[in-house]
């Protein structure tokens, strides 16, 4: 189940964030004191994708980011909220203080009235706790067979995984995944993504064999094609991708340039038997921000 409606939020003062750097190891601070030209450079990429987004007849809601406060990680909404066409509108707790301001009310009310939610599941309270769930960046959701890939981190815990199956009829296949290094994969949608037919996937992250062969069954059993990618191709966000309905119900793959051009050719054609892919370039977010385009698109399933 993939949605042609998706928000995005112009980001005001996009910026190198060291607080979420302690757990993302894909930021880099290289130059991270040219705060104005980060900054134009990344409305400048956001822009562009937006454009090329529509272009295609995909729905996009854009929300304007204010000055104040600063939220260098505004450009990434899909963290802090998820929709579902159950009726269900979501919102998260964050593991970082300073990206918990980024829950907006006002964007919270503008989808709920213009797309017939009826059910608000609030549980930012849980950061008091710490406890974490951040949306689809935690959650990787195969909608159509209620299964809630995660890969366990600091900003996923185990406890709120349950409670958002429980409340949402959904089986969870949770696991632990790691870079190179060793250190935990901050979020699931870096290292796999899902399309109707097939998952991009970077198995070789997944350290536990049991772990790993419950993640191969649970695509397998829902009809996926599997797509492996290594971790260097992970590392270039390779698997941070999502799959989107443009105009006459097509589908469309948007990922990166980065990723894209980290792929071998029989990945890409294993990929154009499911779907055409759309690029945009975003070097800027990605350096800086630690993620790529899926971060980037919250997507919105209206109530049915």
């Amino acid at each position: 189940m993939i949605t042609n409606t998706i928000m995005m939020v112009k980001p005001a003062c996009f910026g190198f964030n060291a607080e979420t750097a302690e757990n993302n190891a894909f930021q880099d601070s290289t130059g991270a004191e040219n705060t104005e030209q980060i900054k134009q450079e990344a409305i400048r990429e956001f822009d562009s994708m937006v454009s090329l987004l529509r272009s295609k007849g995909i729905e996009v809601i854009v929300m304007e980011d204010s000055e104040n406060p600063v939220k260098p990680d505004a450009v990434f909404p899909n963290n802090w909220f998820s929709t579902h066409s159950t009726g269900e509108i979501i919102t998260y707790p964050m593991h970082a203080v300073s990206r918990r301001v980024e829950r907006e009310e006002s964007y919270v009310q503008y989808i709920v009235d213009s797309y017939n939610y009826n059910h608000r599941i609030a549980f930012e309270s849980f950061e008091n706790r710490q406890v974490f769930l951040e949306g689809t960046g935690s959650l990787i959701l195969d909608r159509a067979y209620k299964l809630a890939y995660a890969c366990l981190s600091p900003r996923t815990h185990t406890l709120l995984l349950d409670e958002f199956c429980s409340k949402l009829g959904y089986t969870k296949v949770a696991f632990f995944s790691q870079d190179e290094n060793g250190q935990a994969v901050y979020h699931t949608n870096v290292m796999m993504a899902l399309g109707q037919q097939f998952a991009v996937i970077c198995l070789d992250s997944i350290p536990d064999a049991v772990e790993r062969e419950h993640v191969i069954a649970s695509l397998a059993q829902s009809d996926k094609e599997i797509i492996e990618i290594t971790l260097d191709q992970m590392n270039q966000f390779a698997g941070n991708m999502l799959q989107v309905l443009g105009a006459g119900k097509k589908p469309y793959l948007v990922m990166s340039q980065t990723a894209k051009e980290s792929l071998r050719e029989d990945q890409l054609q294993a990929i154009h038997k499911h779907t055409e892919i759309l690029v945009p370039s975003i070097p800027t977010i990605e350096k800086y921000g630690g993620g790529s385009v899926r971060c980037m698109m919250a997507e919105i399933f209206p109530a049915k």
